[in-house]
C-alpha cells in the first residue's frame, strides 16, 4: 500500500511501520507541544464573534475594530518575523497577518510548526492589505486541534471519487463546491417543508422505520429481528400505509420526509437509503397533488438558484406550472405502433406484445395492463425527449398500483400520475385507493405473485392497514417525491453519491 493510500485509509491499523512520514512529524510535534505543556486537545471551547464571510461584508463597519474567529489552517505563508496564514470557517477563508512582535517570539515560534489542517483560534484587528485583501491582523493565536494527518494539497485537491465519499470530512474541506451543494441541499428541505406546511396546510409527523410489514411500495426491504419480542422486522421501504392510517384518524393533512430503505440495485440514481418526502391530502385526489408537486419543485428551484429554469448536464428544465401531462398507453401507441385502446384481452395484448418484439417466455402470463406497463418501460422511457419534462405520465394499469383508486371511467386503468424530469421518475402519486374489499382483494394478487416467486417485490399482505380503509379513509390524494433526485436536477449533480452525505460504500478490502 503506498503512502498516500495509508494517508487517505482511515481503516488502516496505524502500527508504527505504516505511519507515513509525514504523519510521524505530526506526532512528533503535538508529542513535543504536550510535553512543553501545550497540549491543544485540552481546548474545550473559543469565543467566536464574527465568521469569515461576515467580516468581509461588514468590513466598513468593523475594519480596524477587533474580532475572534476559530478555523483550519489552509495556507501557509512564512517571511522571517511575520507571516501569512488563510484559515477556513464555515463561511469561506481569510487571510491572517501574524508577526512575532505581536505574539510573543516563544509563541510565535511554536506558530511556525503549526501545520496545514491545524485548527486555530486567533483575535485580531480587521484590516486591509496594499494588495487590497481583507484580513486580520493577530494579537492572540491559540492552536485549538492538532491535524494528524495530510491533507490533499491545494493543486491536486482531492480527486479521487471513493476517497472523497469515503471521506467526506476532507471532501469538504478541501472542495468548496461540495460544501456549497450540501448547504443547498439542507435550504432545498426547508423550502419544501415551508411550501408544504404554510402554502398546503400539511402537518409533519413521524411514522416507524421498523415495521412487521414493509408496505406501500413495490421493493425488497432490509429485515432484522428483534430478540425481545423474537420477531422479524423490516425497515420502511415507504411510509404510505402509516400516514394513510393518521388520514383515517382524523388529521386530514400528514407529511413525513426521511430516510427510505430498498434491498435493490445502486446506480447514479440510487442508493439502498434515500430520502423522500410523502404527504396525504384528505377530500384531494390526483390533480391536487399535482398542483402540490408543481409548487414544491418549482418554489424550490427559485429559493435555490433564483430561476425556475433547472439547467442540469447540459440541458435546461422550466419547471414552471404547469407541466405536460402524457398518458402511458398514449405513449406505448406512440412510440411502437401497438394501441392497446384497440385491444382487450391479455391474449390479444400478449400476441400484439410477442409481434412487436417482445420475448414469448417473457409475456406468457401477463395481463393486458402488465405488457402496456413492461412496454412502456422497455420502449418508452428511453425515447430522446419523450420524458425530458417536466410531465405527468398518467394512466397507469390496475395491476401494478396496488394502491391507487380506479378509474371511474375505465376501471382497468388507475388514477395515479409519476412525474418525470431529464427522464428520471421524481414522484409517484395517486388517488388513494379506499375501497377495503378492493384493496384486500388487490393485496390476495400480490400476496400470490410474491408466494409463487414470480415477483418478490410484489405487496405484501397488510391486515392492519385493510381493517384501518374499513374503520373508513375519506377521499384522499397521495404523493411521494424522491427528494434526493430533486436536488441532484435543482444543484446540477451527476449522481446521487453527490447529494447524500455518506453514501453506501463497499468496504474496502
Amino acid at each position: 500500500m503506498s503512502n498516500q493510500e495509508i494517508n487517505n485509509n482511515p481503516d488502516v491499523e496505524l502500527t508504527p511501520e505504516k505511519i507515513t512520514e509525514q504523519r510521524q512529524i505530526r506526532r512528533d510535534k503535538l508529542a513535543k507541544l504536550q510535553a512543553a505543556g501545550r497540549n491543544p486537545y485540552l481546548h474545550e471551547t473559543w469565543d467566536i464573534t464574527e465568521h469569515s464571510g461576515d467580516i468581509k461584508k461588514k468590513f466598513e463597519d468593523i475594519e480596524g475594530k477587533e474580532v475572534s474567529c476559530a478555523g483550519r489552517i489552509m495556507a501557509f505563508r512564512q517571511m522571517g518575523k511575520a507571516s501569512f496564514i488563510d484559515i477556513q470557517d464555515k463561511q469561506g477563508r481569510i487571510q491572517c497577518y501574524v508577526r512575532k512582535d505581536e505574539i510573543g517570539e516563544e509563541n510565535y515560534d511554536y506558530f511556525k510548526t503549526y501545520d496545514i489542517g491545524d485548527i486555530v483560534g486567533i483575535k485580531g484587528t480587521v484590516f486591509v492589505t496594499r494588495h487590497g485583501e481583507i484580513s486580520i491582523r493577530v494579537s492572540t493565536l491559540e492552536l485549538l486541534t492538532k491535524s494528524l494527518q495530510v491533507l490533499p494539497n491545494k493543486f491536486q485537491g482531492l480527486k479521487d471519487v471513493d476517497i472523497r465519499y469515503r471521506q467526506r470530512y476532507v471532501d469538504l474541506i478541501v472542495n468548496e463546491e461540495v460544501k456549497e451543494t450540501f448547504i443547498k441541499r439542507t435550504n432545498i428541505l426547508h423550502t419544501i417543508k415551508r411550501v408544504l406546511e404554510d402554502d398546503f396546510g400539511f402537518l409533519e409527523v413521524e411514522t416507524p422505520i421498523l415495521a412487521p410489514v414493509s408496505g406501500g411500495a413495490n421493493a425488497r426491504p432490509f429485515l432484522t429481528h428483534h430478540n425481545t419480542l423474537d420477531m422479524e422486522l423490516g425497515m420502511r421501504i415507504a411510509n404510505e400505509l402509516y400516514l394513510k392510517r393518521l388520514i383515517v384518524g382524523g388529521l386530514d393533512r400528514v407529511y413525513e420526509m426521511g430516510k427510505m430503505f430498498r434491498n435493490e440495485g445502486m446506480d447514479k440514481n440510487h442508493n439502498p437509503e434515500f430520502t423522500s418526502m410523502e404527504c396525504y391530502m384528505a377530500y384531494g385526489n390526483m390533480e391536487s397533488v399535482m398542483d402540490v408537486t408543481e409548487q414544491v419543485v418549482y418554489k424550490a428551484a427559485i429559493a435555490t438558484n433564483g430561476t425556475p429554469i433547472i439547467s442540469y448536464q447540459g440541458k435546461d428544465f422550466d419547471v414552471t406550472p404547469p407541466w405536460r401531462k402524457l398518458d402511458m398507453t398514449d405513449a406505448v401507441r406512440d412510440v411502437t405502433g401497438v394501441d392497446f385502446n384497440k385491444i382487450d384481452s391479455d391474449e390479444d395484448s400478449r400476441k400484439a406484445a410477442i409481434e412487436y418484439g417482445m420475448k414469448k417466455e417473457h409475456v406468457k402470463a401477463f395481463t393486458r395492463g402488465k405488457i402496456i406497463a413492461e412496454m412502456f418501460e422497455d420502449f418508452c422511457e428511453d425515447v430522446p425527449g419523450l420524458l425530458d419534462g417536466p410531465v405527468f405520465v398518467t394512466g397507469h394499469p390496475v395491476e401494478i398500483s396496488p394502491l391507487a383508486k380506479r378509474d371511474p371511467v375505465d376501471p382497468r386503468i388507475t388514477r395515479r400520475f409519476e412525474a418525470y424530469i431529464n427522464g428520471w421518475e421524481i414522484a409517484n402519486a395517486f388517488s388513494e385507493l379506499n375501497d377495503p374489499i378492493d384493496q384486500y382483494e388487490r393485496f390476495v394478487e400480490q400476496q400470490g405473485q410474491r408466494d409463487t416467486g414470480e415477483d418478490d417485490e410484489a405487496h405484501p399482505m397488510d391486515m392492519d392497514f385493510v381493517n384501518a380503509l374499513e374503520v373508513g379513509l375519506p377521499p384522499t390524494g397521495g404523493l411521494g417525491i424522491g427528494i434526493d433526485r430533486v436536488i441532484m436536477l435543482i444543484t446540477n449533480s451527476p449522481t446521487i453519491r453527490d447529494v447524500i452525505l455518506f453514501p453506501t460504500m463497499k468496504p474496502e478490502k
